[in-house]
Protein backbone atom coordinates (compact mmCIF):
# COMPACT_ATOMS: atom_id res chain seq x y z
CA UNK A 1 0.00 0.00 0.00
CA UNK A 2 1.60 3.43 1.23
CA UNK A 3 4.96 4.08 2.42
CA UNK A 4 5.77 6.75 4.27
CA UNK A 5 7.26 8.67 1.03
CA UNK A 6 4.08 8.14 0.06
CA UNK A 7 2.42 9.71 2.63
CA UNK A 8 4.66 13.02 2.83
CA UNK A 9 4.06 13.11 -1.00
CA UNK A 10 0.03 13.36 -0.75
CA UNK A 11 0.13 15.26 2.36
CA UNK A 12 2.40 17.98 0.45
CA UNK A 13 0.07 17.94 -2.47
CA UNK A 14 -3.13 17.97 -0.43
CA UNK A 15 -1.62 21.14 1.25
CA UNK A 16 -0.81 22.67 -2.11
CA UNK A 17 -1.74 20.64 -5.40
CA UNK A 18 -0.36 23.59 -7.21
CA UNK A 19 3.46 24.20 -6.67
CA UNK A 20 5.37 23.40 -9.16
CA UNK A 21 7.04 20.10 -8.82
CA UNK A 22 10.66 20.95 -8.00
CA UNK A 23 9.03 22.99 -4.91
CA UNK A 24 6.85 20.01 -4.01
CA UNK A 25 9.57 17.53 -4.27
CA UNK A 26 11.67 19.91 -1.87
CA UNK A 27 8.79 19.96 0.44
CA UNK A 28 8.12 16.17 0.53
CA UNK A 29 11.88 15.50 0.83
CA UNK A 30 12.19 13.44 -2.57
CA UNK A 31 13.94 14.55 -6.09
CA UNK A 32 11.85 16.04 -8.84
CA UNK A 33 12.38 12.17 -10.50
CA UNK A 34 11.16 10.31 -7.38
CA UNK A 35 8.24 12.70 -6.69
CA UNK A 36 6.81 11.95 -10.91
CA UNK A 37 7.31 8.64 -10.54
CA UNK A 38 5.43 8.05 -7.08
CA UNK A 39 2.63 10.19 -8.57
CA UNK A 40 2.41 8.46 -11.89
CA UNK A 41 2.38 5.07 -9.64
CA UNK A 42 -0.36 6.76 -7.57
CA UNK A 43 -2.49 8.31 -10.28
CA UNK A 44 -2.41 4.92 -11.99
CA UNK A 45 -3.68 2.99 -8.80
CA UNK A 46 -6.58 5.52 -8.55
CA UNK A 47 -5.55 6.92 -5.20
CA UNK A 48 -4.86 9.84 -6.29
CA UNK A 49 -8.03 11.03 -8.57
CA UNK A 50 -7.00 14.31 -10.41
CA UNK A 51 -6.83 18.28 -9.05
CA UNK A 52 -9.52 20.06 -9.44
CA UNK A 53 -10.85 24.17 -9.53
CA UNK A 54 -12.82 25.35 -6.35
CA UNK A 55 -15.21 28.05 -7.40
CA UNK A 56 -16.70 30.27 -5.09
CA UNK A 57 -20.47 30.64 -5.93
CA UNK A 58 -21.30 33.98 -4.37
CA UNK A 59 -18.51 35.33 -5.84
CA UNK A 60 -20.55 34.15 -8.96
CA UNK A 61 -24.11 35.32 -7.68
CA UNK A 62 -25.17 32.15 -6.00
CA UNK A 63 -26.01 33.62 -2.39
CA UNK A 64 -28.07 30.58 -1.35
CA UNK A 65 -27.20 26.82 -0.75
CA UNK A 66 -29.77 24.01 0.30
CA UNK A 67 -29.49 20.74 1.03
CA UNK A 68 -32.20 18.73 0.44
CA UNK A 69 -32.95 15.45 2.34
CA UNK A 70 -35.30 13.26 0.17
CA UNK A 71 -37.32 10.09 1.22
CA UNK A 72 -38.05 7.88 -2.17
CA UNK A 73 -41.01 6.02 -2.58
CA UNK A 74 -39.27 2.34 -2.29
CA UNK A 75 -42.25 0.57 -3.47
CA UNK A 76 -40.90 1.44 -6.85
CA UNK A 77 -38.19 -0.94 -8.31
CA UNK A 78 -36.38 1.49 -9.97
CA UNK A 79 -36.73 4.65 -7.33
CA UNK A 80 -33.46 5.29 -6.99
CA UNK A 81 -31.72 4.92 -10.04
CA UNK A 82 -34.86 7.35 -11.89
CA UNK A 83 -34.33 9.86 -9.04
CA UNK A 84 -30.47 9.91 -9.36
CA UNK A 85 -30.65 10.35 -13.22
CA UNK A 86 -33.24 12.80 -13.41
CA UNK A 87 -31.48 14.59 -10.37
CA UNK A 88 -28.15 14.88 -12.06
CA UNK A 89 -30.17 16.95 -15.36
CA UNK A 90 -30.42 20.02 -12.62
CA UNK A 91 -27.06 21.89 -12.91
CA UNK A 92 -27.89 23.74 -9.95
CA UNK A 93 -27.55 20.60 -8.09
CA UNK A 94 -23.79 20.38 -7.03
CA UNK A 95 -24.06 16.80 -4.91
CA UNK A 96 -26.74 14.08 -4.71
CA UNK A 97 -25.41 11.60 -1.77
CA UNK A 98 -27.69 8.19 -1.42
CA UNK A 99 -27.86 6.83 2.58
CA UNK A 100 -29.01 3.39 4.44
CA UNK A 101 -31.89 4.62 6.77
CA UNK A 102 -34.83 7.04 7.27
CA UNK A 103 -33.12 9.55 4.71
CA UNK A 104 -32.94 8.39 1.15
CA UNK A 105 -30.99 10.72 -0.56
CA UNK A 106 -29.36 14.61 0.18
CA UNK A 107 -29.28 17.21 -2.86
CA UNK A 108 -27.02 20.08 -2.33
CA UNK A 109 -27.83 22.66 -4.66
CA UNK A 110 -26.91 26.29 -4.95
CA UNK A 111 -29.32 29.04 -6.08
CA UNK A 112 -28.85 33.37 -6.60
CA UNK A 113 -31.80 34.38 -4.30
CA UNK A 114 -34.61 32.74 -2.48
CA UNK A 115 -36.91 33.88 -5.37
CA UNK A 116 -34.47 31.40 -7.67
CA UNK A 117 -34.52 29.10 -5.51
CA UNK A 118 -38.36 28.90 -5.00
CA UNK A 119 -38.19 28.62 -8.42
CA UNK A 120 -35.58 26.11 -8.89
CA UNK A 121 -37.46 24.00 -5.95
CA UNK A 122 -40.93 24.07 -7.63
CA UNK A 123 -39.97 23.33 -11.70
CA UNK A 124 -37.20 21.21 -10.91
CA UNK A 125 -36.87 19.43 -7.56
CA UNK A 126 -40.53 18.94 -7.20
CA UNK A 127 -40.65 17.18 -10.51
CA UNK A 128 -38.05 15.00 -9.58
CA UNK A 129 -39.26 11.43 -9.19
CA UNK A 130 -40.32 9.04 -6.75
CA UNK A 131 -40.26 11.89 -4.38
CA UNK A 132 -42.07 10.76 -0.67
CA UNK A 133 -41.15 13.49 1.45
CA UNK A 134 -38.66 16.21 1.00
CA UNK A 135 -37.11 18.92 3.97
CA UNK A 136 -34.82 21.44 2.52
CA UNK A 137 -32.24 22.40 5.30
CA UNK A 138 -31.00 26.11 4.24
CA UNK A 139 -27.13 26.58 4.37
CA UNK A 140 -26.43 29.20 7.19
CA UNK A 141 -22.26 29.07 7.34
CA UNK A 142 -19.81 26.53 6.75
CA UNK A 143 -17.33 26.16 9.77
CA UNK A 144 -15.43 23.47 8.32
CA UNK A 145 -14.99 21.97 4.90
CA UNK A 146 -12.17 19.85 4.44
CA UNK A 147 -11.45 16.77 2.10
CA UNK A 148 -7.92 16.59 3.18
CA UNK A 149 -7.20 13.29 4.36
CA UNK A 150 -4.78 13.11 7.89
CA UNK A 151 -1.95 11.37 6.50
Amino acid sequence: MLDDTDRRILRQYQAAPDLPAADLADRAGVTPTTLSRRLDRLRGAGILRGVRGVIHWPSLGYTVEVSLRIQLDKTQPRAFDEFIASAREVPEVLEIQTFLGSVDARVQLIARDMADYQRLYRERILTLPHIADIEALMHVARVKSAEALPL
